[in-house]
């Protein structure tokens, strides 16, 4: 796309688009069983966009079933691993084909600019589908240096069934991050998107059939957590459920492993991110950017935003200031407008959550420096002004608790110990950031941090090739890279006998207490 379509391009574009509306289970669209549907409203202008099928456990039951039929019968798992991957790949080329498509569904869905989705979004999806699809036929298994006589083979085999269950505030970007690796490893997926967000989920399940990837091996399952998400968490047939969203419900779908088969369950969950500044960093200006975007992007929906702002007090006043006016900067505007950088908040739900957090933040004493308010209420929409918080301390409400919104919290520290003690008194280790000019002090952070990523002068880079996840509360397993790949697999021994049984051998089989 060489130009960028202006707002009435995507306005007009978004008045002639058709939703999947049903659930998708076995390569096909089917109502629920229940035939229960549930509104899905843009955020951007609180109106209705479609209903859409509601799954509960019945449609659960019956997921799980074509799902386990389609593994055993080895249409997918026992495909060559570069077949499969040719198939992931082209996956990856129909959704850049229907990019645009994609994209505004994205945007309506969930209220977040078209420039994001587009760009940002999209781009991420493609690649990680074409990434994991070049990667099946490059793992390995491995053979153990045994003695002469005998082979010890380890094998990494696909797991079976597997429930992704995935997140609103990048819907189709998780659901790549889980179902990409999933599918190359061998696995049949049912996913299920929040119940704010399901309608990308649906279209990628079509797309993906398009793409050659048979019916029962992506099956998309849109519904409340209490019921879809709770009965794929229950369910004594499902081998391994991924999570991407709150801690407390992370804490749930552990609960319901332990209640029913003990199946895998890897969790991606809530984070309060430190971006630690120091005075010796090389570019003030750049890092006041950084951080303004860091926590501003998409809304602050970002499980890995740059929510604690830990500033060296002798440039403290300074650079908040920066920071200030580039998230003044930051108008939340109609996502279908290209130049929007900030869109809708997801439903007035969370609106009324994060106001709340802004209450307690004014309280409990901290100093409102910036926002704070709603905006554009004439839209009919969710929007919140981008709010910063100075003179907060670590104690507070808004420094420890994910608020899950444009709402930064700036903390000021003298020393690099103090510095470390803020940043690590939470519950939470996902993400971390530090800018400084000093290189050893910025290998002695990385390493002292207890965050599952940590970047340097930099925030939120990375690519398919790095893993993704937490440390503490925010979770385990690994998002992207191989290692994603880790979480979908078992690993099997094969021990093999070469030689010919010896007649020690042979009289420790018929009396094991002969060899004592």
């Amino acid at each position: 796309m060489e130009t960028f379509p202006d707002k009435a391009y995507w306005s007009a574009k978004a008045a002639q688009m058709k939703f999947p509306t049903q659930l998708f289970i076995d390569g096909k669209w089917q109502d629920a069983v229940s035939r229960k549907r549930f509104p899905s409203v843009n955020p951007a202008t609180g109106a209705l966009l479609t209903e859409v099928a509601e799954a509960d456990s019945a449609d659960v039951n019956i997921a799980v079933a074509n799902a386990r039929e389609a593994f055993e019968d080895g249409r997918w798992s026992q495909l060559p691993p570069r077949e499969r991957g040719r198939r992931l790949i082209r996956l990856a080329e129909i959704i850049e084909r229907h990019r645009e498509e994609l994209a505004l569904m994205e945007t309506l869905d969930v209220g977040k600019p078209i420039h994001d989705s587009y760009h940002i979004d999209m781009a991420g999806i493609i690649r990680t589908f074409a990434w994991h699809g070049e990667a099946t036929d490059k793992v390995y298994d491995e053979i153990a240096p045994t003695e002469a006589g005998s082979i010890g083979m380890i094998t990494r085999e696909p797991l079976g069934v597997v429930a992704a269950v995935v997140p609103w505030n990048f819907p189709l970007d998780m659901a790549a991050w889980k179902v990409a690796p999933a599918l190359a490893a061998g696995n049949s997926v049912i996913l299920k998107p929040a119940e704010q967000s399901p309608l990308t989920a649906l279209r990628l399940a079509e797309l993906a059939l398009d793409a050659g990837i048979p019916a029962g091996i992506l099956n998309v399952l849109p519904g409340y957590g209490p019921t879809a998400g709770k009965a794929l968490g229950l369910h004594p047939d499902v081998d391994c459920l991924a999570f991407t969203g709150s801690t407390e419900v992370g804490k749930l779908f552990l609960q319901y492993s332990g209640q029913s088969n003990m199946k895998r369950v890897w969790l991606e969950c809530g984070g309060k991110s430190p971006n630690i500044i120091f005075a010796d960093c090389d570019d003030l200006d750049a890092a006041a950017q950084a951080a303004a975007m860091a926590i501003f992007f998409n809304q602050g929906e970002v499980c890995s935003a740059g929510s604690r702002l830990l500033v060296e007090n002798s440039i403290r006043e300074s650079f908040v200031e920066k920071v200030i006016a580039a998230g003044a900067f930051l108008k939340p505007g109609d996502p279908l407008d290209p130049t929007t950088r900030i869109g809708a908040i997801i439903s007035n739900k969370q609106l009324t959550r994060v106001m709340g957090y802004i209450d307690a933040g004014r309280k409990q004493g901290a100093r409102l420096r910036l926002g704070g308010e709603r905006v554009s209420l004439e839209s009919g929409g969710y929007y919140l002004a981008p709010t910063i918080f100075d003179n907060v301390q670590s104690h507070m409400t808004i420094a420890q608790e994910e608020i899950f919104g444009p709402v930064l919290a700036v903390l000021g520290f003298d020393s690099e110990d103090e510095a470390l003690c803020i940043a690590n008194d939470s519950t939470y280790g996902l993400g971390a950031a530090v800018w400084t000019g000093n290189i050893s002090r910025a290998h002695r952070m990385a390493k002292r941090l207890r965050a599952g990523t940590v970047w340097i002068n930099a925030y939120e880079e990375g690519d398919a090739t790095v893993p993704f996840g937490g440390f503490k509360q925010s979770g385990f397993g690994r998002d992207k890279s191989l290692h994603a790949i880790d979480k979908y697999t078992d690993l099997k021994t094969t021990w093999i006998h070469i030689d010919p049984l010896t007649q020690a051998d042979k009289n420790f089989l018929q009396d094991p207490q002969s060899s004592l």
